[in-house]
């Protein structure tokens, strides 16, 4: 009989679950959100994916996790799927009025 602490077995088990791990979550709009965004209209859809992280969105008010890439290209990300955005945040830091054009200025 293999024991539990035989690499073999526990491999698999840390491999699963660090797998769980790395699934982004989705972050509610109202808090537990890297990224903040207040959009100058509602998105289509309450959820959707841009820029590979799930926007979770209540009104124009929306939230995210936190992803991989600058935070300017999780906004233009965003812009580009739910249209302008009129303030955003990273990490609780906003966005100034020139980062906000760059931004918005997609095609």
């Amino acid at each position: 009989m293999a024991k539990l602490s035989s690499p073999s077995l526990l491999l698999p088990l840390l491999a699963a679950l660090g797998g769980v791990a790395l699934i982004p979550a989705t972050a509610s709009a109202a808090g537990g959100s890297y990224y903040r965004a207040e959009l100058t209209s509602p998105p289509k859809a309450a959820k959707f994916v841009a820029r590979d992280i799930i926007w979770s969105c209540e009104g124009l008010n929306c939230g995210a996790g936190r992803g991989t890439s600058r935070p300017l290209l999780i906004c233009t990300g965003l812009a580009r799927e739910a249209g302008e955005v009129k303030s955003f945040t990273a990490n609780g830091k906003a966005f100034e009025a020139d980062e906000l054009a760059r931004c918005n200025k997609v095609k």
